[in-house]
């Protein structure tokens, strides 16, 4: 029979294992790939679950997985703010497609349109987005005096003329939800 053993105060509470126990827990069967060919194969697969997680990640919106450009809590009341709103600039590209269908037709108002359209349009966008500038500047200014705001108007002007359902990551929040944000 075993003496009962002195806890010290502070202490662990159980002796120290003997290294040769420690080691024998350690060591596991080595499973290493017996060819070339094979460890590549792993490190492909691997590799390829690792981005389907990465991609995944940011398109949830995970702080851990997004790029530098995106991490913060700045920049996510950016991407809340310009999400919740319909904005004339996302559907940008949709309307340059028709004005491109539009300039092939042989119809002399289709040519004048296409003339004058995007000119107008590009207007419209760029004074939309100094609208959006202005407002998120204002909001994060308010809600986030210490944090860093350098090229926020940019980045949320950028994120407007994006097709909401490309945009990276994904819209958190539904438009019309301005309330939430």
């Amino acid at each position: 029979m075993n003496p009962p053993q002195v806890v010290k105060p502070g202490g662990k509470g159980r002796p120290t294992p003997k290294r040769s126990e420690a080691e024998k827990r350690r060591r596991q069967p080595i499973t290493a790939p017996s060819t070339r060919k094979e460890a590549y194969k792993k490190t492909r697969e691997r590799q390829a679950t690792e981005r389907v997680r990465t991609r995944e990640g940011m398109a949830k919106g995970e702080e851990k997985y997004l790029l530098k450009r995106d991490k913060g809590p700045v920049r996510r009341l950016a991407r809340d703010y310009v999400d919740s709103r319909r904005t004339f600039a996302s559907y940008l590209m949709y309307a340059m497609f028709l004005i491109v269908v539009l300039s092939l037709l042989p119809i002399a108002a289709a040519k004048l349109l296409v003339l004058f359209a995007p000119p107008v349009l590009l207007a419209i966008v760029f004074i939309e987005g100094f609208m959006l500038n202005t407002g998120i500047k204002k909001l994060a200014a308010a809600r986030f005096p210490d944090e860093d705001r350098k090229g926020l108007g940019m980045y949320a002007a950028m994120r407007a003329m994006q097709i909401r359902r490309l945009r990276v990551p994904s819209p958190q929040v539904k438009i019309g939800e301005k309330d939430k944000i």
